[in-house]
């Protein structure tokens, strides 16, 4: 295994975090708006991750990066709600929010967070060792 694998391996990790973030924002901006029919209502929304093992067999290395396969929406049900006054509210006097748990959402952010963060710290080690093993010829 070569030690430049190491910032494939972490930049794909990178990578898919960021796509975690990015979901996690959409989720958390989405939380707080209606709509009057369930087709409308916005549907959190998560990645999916799969190690890359076809591209890791072919190398016959023991170390595997991590690809985003798709996002998926939640099937969690939706907040209904009667608000009559409300001008979105179907014939029934019903209003849909959005299947966002905040807190699921700040959670997850701070974990995909801290995943990057090592990440980087990964990554930097790897080029400091690097850079060491380099002035080992000096």
């Amino acid at each position: 295994m070569s030690l430049f694998n190491i910032f494939n391996v972490s930049g794909s990790g990178m990578s898919a975090q960021s796509v975690r973030l990015n979901t996690t924002a959409s989720n958390i901006a989405n939380a707080g708006a209606v709509s009057s029919s369930t087709n409308d209502t916005y549907r959190a929304r998560y990645p999916v991750f799969e190690t890359e093992l076809a591209r890791a067999g072919l190398q016959q290395s023991a170390s595997q990066g991590v690809k985003v396969k798709g996002i998926v929406a939640s099937d969690s049900p939706l907040t209904k709600e009667y608000s009559p006054q409300h001008p979105l509210a179907d014939e029934q006097g019903f209003i849909y929010k959005p299947n966002v748990n905040v807190m699921e959402q700040m959670a997850d952010m701070i974990s995909a967070s801290r995943s990057y963060q090592m990440n980087v710290q990964v990554t930097e080690a790897a080029k400091s060792m690097l850079q060491q093993t380099l002035r080992i010829g000096k």
